[in-house]
Parts: structure tokens; sequence; C-alpha cells
């Protein structure tokens, strides 16, 4: 984080004490509640921005690699082996760490979509590397 991204956390975690429904029972708990506030604000800063935005139209014509052999026994490469329609929101879900739901919204499919999607992946994943990989 930079200067401006820290002075905007601040800046949110007072907007939030502005907002905040009820009072306090006291300093200490207003304080308390101003010191979690602003490290889950800083949280969701950082989360933001360890995230790149660039729009997922530019990776979607991408084919396998060629050199992407499932035999191999690696699970990144047998994911990459994966028709497209599996590979994007599988890498998306476990080498990303988007929710079924951010991806469902980045796809512009039902988030139930995605959920059948990943499970069918596993279970196409779990048959090319044998077992529990």
């Amino acid at each position: 984080m930079n200067q401006f991204d820290t002075e905007d956390a601040v800046q949110n975690t007072f907007i939030k004490l502005m907002h905040h429904p009820k009072p306090f029972d006291s300093t200490e708990h207003e304080k308390a509640w101003l010191i979690v506030t602003a490290s889950n604000t800083c949280k969701d800063a950082l989360r933001r921005a360890s995230r790149r935005e660039e729009p997922l139209d530019l990776h979607m014509e991408l084919p396998a690699p060629a050199d992407a052999d499932p035999a191999a026994g690696g699970v990144l490469d047998a994911v990459l082996a994966l028709p497209l329609k599996y590979r994007v929101p599988v890498y998306l879900y476990y080498y990303e760490g988007y929710s079924g739901a951010e991806i469902a919204a980045m796809l512009h499919k039902p988030a139930s979509t995605i959920r059948n999607l990943l499970r069918e992946a596993r279970q196409n994943l779990k048959k090319q590397l044998g077992g529990d990989f």
C-alpha cells in the first residue's frame, strides 16, 4: 500500500464510524471498534490491490499449452489441459483465489453453473490424476 491508499483506508474507517448505527458503551469500546475496523479496512485494500484488473476476454482464447500433459503428474499441467469451459473457473478458483460468486460475475454465468463446472472439473481431474490428487 502506498501513502494514498493508507489515507483512503483511514478515511473509510472514519466514514464507517460516522455511519455506525448505535453509540458505544465506552471510549474503550469505541477505540477497540476503530482498531478492528481499520485493520479490516486495510486487509480489504490489500486484498483488492493483489488482484490485477484485466479483462477475461483476453485470456479466454488461450489454448492449452502443448506440453501440458496430465500423465506427467503435475496438477497445474492437468488443469491447463482441461477444456476451456473447465480450465477458466478452476484456475480462477484454486490458483487466483476468487470465490464461486466472483467467478460467476466475471464470466456472466449463474453461480450454480460455476459450482457444477468446478465439480465436473474435479471429477475429470480425479480420473486423470488417479485418486485424491
